[in-house]
């Protein structure tokens, strides 16, 4: 027998006992749905059986490991679903390409039509599949066997992917014969997967799965089109470059090819920065470039870079941070726990900057306000603006894209731009990297190079900036006239030389050590490159250093 604790309760059970057995017991006591085992401050899947006395914890699928385990579980069904339809048998490669909202778009390769009824067909068989309550069986298999049995199921980014393999096993997940490899905790059977379903999208497919705050409720897809459009285009330009995955850029890295990507890279994101300029030149009126997107997308370097790109067309681009109209500290809204609210837009003097940017549309001499973040008060250094005829302002922050922001300006005044870290490099086929692990990822290495903030803190505060994110900046993404994806295929290789020290300075007895974890084994799959290679215009160099602009 072996004691656990639960809380301030101790309870017998027998050695052996499976961690979902004993969740059983307690998931009354929990709203959502139990997903995986804390066991004496380490992470465990369900399906593992008690061997000691130990204290456990429960993560449901309000949890962030919890939802991740439910969306790769979900795929996984997906993927088995799939294999066993014959009108799908020509299909050459499934890849679930990015996140659109609460879906996710698998790419479909092959030839196959892709319609409402083979969409409806694969949701029937993943139904059929989770009525069954199959198990999920995981096995540690010798890498060597593991990339045979990948290579029998065409699985080829498998098999790239694992030539770069330090350890000698891989785990393998099984599913009524079918073998797929998946980064992070699963479910222990397909019963666990209750909520989703399948839709024909563009040429591919979405998988809609419930988002983590509400896992219990299936929101109604709501097409993207220009946030697709661009996900797509880098994917497409992924493809044509040869790097697809982490396994297709460790090998060019490894055959000496990192300069050649780098300016391939760099010259595709100064060609679209060019194109955004040459639009807002030839659109009558535009006075006022309005630039908006989530943390760490490089809105500073972009700005500065496209005011470069706007002087080749003989306009004077002025750049302005947004952030300079915060309110003063003592009148910043507080969140519910007392904390500043820095995201909202109430934290930023909207009236004060419409009376100053309709002043400077109508031509008259403004005294543009900075923002003591020091002294959390608002100051006026001589920073006096008028605008001319060839004059137009480049506004940078988060709240840019929001037409409650600029009200007073007509609508023909503004051209709006969306910026974000698109990363369309998956693991493999079947492992995306979400967009939001490379921004992380780019926070925590600026943050400890110019503000000394541990990786700690960093972690702390992103379900914060998140939560922002989701409030303030992606509700009005598609209103943009532009989109600009700040991501580079080579970027997480790059990073990983920085964000490892710091990664590894979160012990184990601190919160935060999961996440630390997760990200450190997510960096193992990337060969790590130096930086020397990157010109000092590159957005990556606002986070690694070596920026040519006041970053």
């Amino acid at each position: 027998m072996a004691t656990v604790t639960i809380g301030n309760e101790k309870k017998e059970f027998e050695a052996g006992t499976t961690y979902e057995e004993i969740a059983k017991q307690y998931q009354p006591e929990y709203d959502d749905m139990i997903a995986l085992a804390i066991v004496d401050g380490k992470i465990q899947e369900l399906y593992k059986s008690l061997e000691r006395d130990c204290e456990i914890q429960f993560l449901t699928y309000c949890d962030d490991a919890g939802h991740k385990a439910y969306v790769r579980t979900a795929t996984l069904l997906f993927m088995k679903a799939v294999s066993e339809i014959e009108e799908l048998r020509e299909i050459k490669k499934i890849k679930v390409d990015f996140a659109i909202g609460c879906g996710y778009y698998m790419d479909v390769q092959g030839d196959v039509t892709i319609d409402k009824a083979i969409a409806e067909k694969i949701e029937e068989n993943m139904r059929r599949i989770v009525e069954k309550k199959l198990e999920i069986k995981k096995r540690a298999y010798p890498t060597a066997e593991a990339v045979r049995i990948f290579a029998s199921q065409g699985m080829e980014a498998k098999v790239k992917l694992f030539k770069y393999r330090k350890g000698s096993t891989i785990n393998v997940y099984e599913l009524d014969g079918y073998y797929d490899y998946y980064y992070g905790y699963m479910l222990p059977r397909t019963d666990y997967i209750k909520y989703f379903e399948v839709l024909p999208y563009e040429s591919g497919l979405i998988l809609n799965l419930p988002e983590k705050h509400r896992p219990k409720e299936l929101q109604k897809f709501v097409p993207r089109t220009k946030l697709f459009k661009t996900l797509k285009q880098a994917d497409e330009w992924g493809e044509k470059l040869g790097v697809d995955t982490v396994g297709d850029l460790n090998n060019e890295i490894c055959k000496g090819n990192l300069n050649d990507l780098v300016l391939v890279q760099e010259a595709l994101q100064e060609r679209r920065i060019g194109e955004i300029a040459r639009e807002i030149s030839e659109r009558s009126g535009v006075k006022f470039v309005m630039i908006a997107g989530p943390s760490s997308s490089g809105k500073t370097t972009f700005s500065h870079r496209l005011a470069v790109q706007l002087r080749t067309y003989g306009i004077i681009p002025h750049t302005i941070a947004l952030d300079d109209y915060f309110v003063n500290r003592e009148d910043t809204p507080r969140l519910p726990n007392g904390d500043y609210n820095f995201e909202c837009l109430e934290a930023l003097d909207v009236e004060q900057f419409n009376k100053d940017m309709s002043a400077l549309l109508e031509g008259k001499e403004v005294e543009l306000p900075t923002f003591n973040f020091k002294t959390g008060q608002r100051e006026y250094r001589g920073n006096v603006k008028k605008l001319g005829p060839d004059d137009i302002l480049v506004l940078e922050g988060i709240h840019g894209l929001n037409d409650k922001m600029s009200y007073a300006l007509p609508v023909e005044s503004k051209y709006k731009i969306y910026i974000s870290a698109l990363t369309t490099l998956n693991i493999d086929d079947h492992n995306r990297i979400p967009t939001t692990d490379g921004r992380l990822l780019r926070r925590m290495v600026r943050d400890a190079r110019t503000r000394g903030s541990s990786a700690k803190r960093t972690i702390q505060m992103w379900g914060s900036v998140r939560r922002g994110e989701e409030e303030n900046i992606f509700p009005f993404q598609e209103g943009a006239d532009a989109f600009f994806n700040s991501a580079s295929i080579y970027e997480l290789a790059a990073l990983k030389q920085y964000a490892e020290p710091l990664l590894y300075e979160i012990s184990e007895d601190e919160p935060e050590y999961y996440e630390a974890k997760r990200l450190l084994k997510f960096l193992e799959y990337f060969l790590g490159v130096s930086t020397e290679a990157l010109p000092n215009n590159s957005i990556v160099r606002e986070f690694v250093g070596g920026s040519c602009f006041p970053v």
